[in-house]
């Protein structure tokens, strides 16, 4: 079971600790103001809540950041989202950092020798979702993996695309793309080589991000004109 240490007991991060929670997770949210941590307290279990600076090394090891496998840091600050993925990293040896990146001009700073593994910068991935959605036509991202550079996307076979009524095996696809899974009705089905796409199908794949529009291609509707 993964421990994971939480900085910022904002929306973001009382949000998260209780998603976490409910999946089963061990894990601490740290607060710095007091008169939050007293509201905190009635939301969520004892025990999964500390008072404290996050940048403070002795708050840090006080809440386990040395059995924690992630630390999350997601304050309303930057610079002390950068100083205490730097502590976690490289005084604490945790294995992955996460953090949020509230300017999108110091996106740059958050970066491996900072001591960040992943950056979640919500202006950026906000906007290329929506570019995305609007290149892609009825393609829906819904999950971005490795920095935006692969996508977990979701896509109805549509009755006029190349791939209706064709085995999944006869179709072009792209070489950085996996078929997951397909849903038709109330089916999962595992996509195998001789299955035939049914106009209606919703695709599930995982794919590398310049592949989106040559999957687009083959389940969207056929061009017109």
């Amino acid at each position: 079971m993964a421990e994971v240490l939480i900085v910022g007991g904002g929306r973001i991060g009382t949000y998260l600790t209780t998603l976490l929670l409910e999946a089963g997770q061990t894990v601490t949210l740290i607060e710095s103001d007091p008169a939050r941590v007293d509201r905190l307290g009635h939301l969520l279990p004892a025990g999964h809540l500390a008072l404290g600076n996050g940048t403070d090394p002795d708050v840090l090891e006080s809440a386990g950041i040395r059995r924690a496998d992630t630390v999350v840091t997601v304050t309303h600050r930057d610079e002390t989202n950068l100083v205490i993925a730097s502590l976690a990293k490289f005084e604490f040896a945790v294995p992955r950092t996460i953090c949020r990146v509230n300017n999108p001009k110091n996106a740059w700073l958050y970066i491996d020798e900072m001591g960040v593994d992943v950056a979640l910068n919500q202006a950026d991935i906000i906007g290329h979702l929506v570019v995305e959605e609007m290149s892609l036509g009825e393609m829906m991202t819904m999950l971005k993996l490795r920095r935006g550079q692969f996508a977990l996307i979701e896509e109805k076979v549509h009755p006029t695309s190349v791939a209706a009524g064709r085995a999944v095996a006869d179709l072009d696809w792209p070489a950085s793309c996996v078929l997951v899974a397909v849903l038709r009705g109330p089916e999962l089905i595992t996509p195998q080589g001789d299955m035939v796409l049914q106009p209606g199908d919703e695709v599930l794949a995982v794919l590398r991000s310049d592949a989106g529009p040559a999957v687009a291609a083959l389940l969207g509707p056929a061009p017109t004109g």
